[in-house]
């Protein structure tokens, strides 16, 4: 067995931040969105503490209300119910597109060789609990772009494999050896699938991936700094470990270990700031890496978009969490809940099927969590052309011109 290096991740003691935690407060409850405020008859089902009078400091920041109501959330939920019969939930590029090979399909991509370059498609699956859930309209265009928007802004901390990209649900990347550990980092207490940290929390577990906890956090307690949780792939679901297991398991080398390690750090804490420059909490989320043929580490796959990462609302979060409530999400979390309330997404073999009014307002979240990022408008497509004519054409294009 290989020895742990003192510079390899140490294991951690977290402190409780007792100026952030309340003497007392009754237990939280997991509800549908929907139901998330009844304070007013004439309120929006969604309708939050935003509602309250704002301080011109507080306009500043992004609230749900600009979720909610307004102009622009009508015309983007008239094109999203327009466009739920034509989601992206299947692509065979290897059958249209010349040059192409072999099909990869994962949870939400489905990649192609294409020779020296792979051919990532982002689709519109909605994936949760390791299995398909829904199809969410334009969800594979606000992933894709929202991943550019970050790949060419984080450049500073890290290179990354991303070549062009031809299409709205498009990336052409660089082949690398993919390194087969998701790097997540978290900054708080949170989560409802079995790995999330306040699953694992309270069921008593103190030390998770090689990070100490201290007893006494509360669910949706920001942590006293930012952890690493990494996880490995199991034959259907993600299974946990610490950095000694990486390194002695043969998945990592010590020296790309730190190096990984070093970066999802400075991305995730780059993403936190950059979040609340626009009235977000960047609560968790993952990384993946690969080694580039020059021995260069590059980061793949995808960066802080709503599929990978979990945003709150930052002005209402200190009040909501004093109160024992859950805070406002801006990602996929009240779909989780919902099918957690409606089935066992684990084990059952049949789910049941989402409903619209569910998919719908996901897929404005994701517009909205988009725009309030990149402070850019969400182009939807002009026409109904079926998405995978359009991505076919554009691809071919692309991969005879490079």
């Amino acid at each position: 067995m290989a020895q742990r290096l003192p510079g390899l991740n140490p294991v951690k003691t977290l402190t409780t931040d007792r100026r952030r935690t309340p003497v007392a407060r009754p237990p939280q409850k997991s509800v549908p969105f929907w139901q998330a405020r009844t304070r007013s008859r004439n309120s929006s089902p969604l309708c939050l503490s935003a509602m309250a009078s704002q301080s011109q400091d507080q306009k500043k920041h992004s609230s749900l209300d600009a979720l909610i109501t307004g102009g622009r959330k009508d015309e983007v939920s008239e094109a999203i119910k327009g466009s739920m019969s034509n989601c992206l939930a299947e692509t065979n590029l290897h059958l249209t597109v010349p040059g192409l090979k072999s099909k990869t399909r994962g949870k939400v991509r489905d990649i192609y060789d294409g020779g020296d370059y792979l051919v990532l498609v982002t689709t519109d699956r909605q994936s949760a609990f390791d299995r398909i859930l829904a199809s969410i309209p334009f969800k594979g265009q606000v992933l894709n772009e929202t991943s550019l928007w970050w790949f060419d802004r984080t450049k500073h901390i890290t290179s990354n494999a991303v070549v062009a990209s031809p299409d709205k649900n498009v990336t052409i990347a660089k082949k690398c050896s993919v390194f087969p550990v998701e790097f997540v980092v978290r900054g708080f207490v949170t989560g409802s699938t079995d790995t999330s940290l306040w699953t694992v929390y309270r069921k008593g577990i103190r030390n998770y991936c090689g990070n100490a906890l201290p007893d006494g956090l509360l669910k949706n307690q920001r942590l006293p700094a930012n952890i690493l949780t990494p996880t490995t792939k199991a034959a259907d679901h993600d299974v946990p470990v610490t950095p000694k297991e990486i390194v002695e398991g043969g998945l990592m080398t010590q020296d790309d270990y730190d190096e990984v390690s070093m970066k999802a750090l400075k991305l995730f804490e780059y993403g936190q700031h950059v979040a609340s420059e626009h009235g977000l909490i960047l609560v968790d989320t993952k990384y993946e890496f690969g080694k580039a043929e020059d021995g260069s580490i590059l980061l793949i796959d995808e960066v802080h978009t709503p599929d990978s990462s979990r945003y709150w609302i930052a002005q209402s979060y200190d009040e909501r969490f004093q109160n024992g409530l859950e805070p406002e999400n801006v990602d996929k979390e009240f779909l989780r809940l919902w099918f957690k309330d409606h089935c066992n997404p684990y084990e059952d073999e049949v789910l049941p099927e989402a409903p619209e009014e569910l998919v719908a307002e996901l897929a404005w979240r994701y517009i909205f969590l988009y725009e309030t990022i990149t402070k850019s408008t969400f182009e939807m497509p002009l026409t109904q052309e079926p998405v995978h004519d359009r991505i076919s054409r554009n691809v071919a294009l692309a991969l005879s011109s490079l």
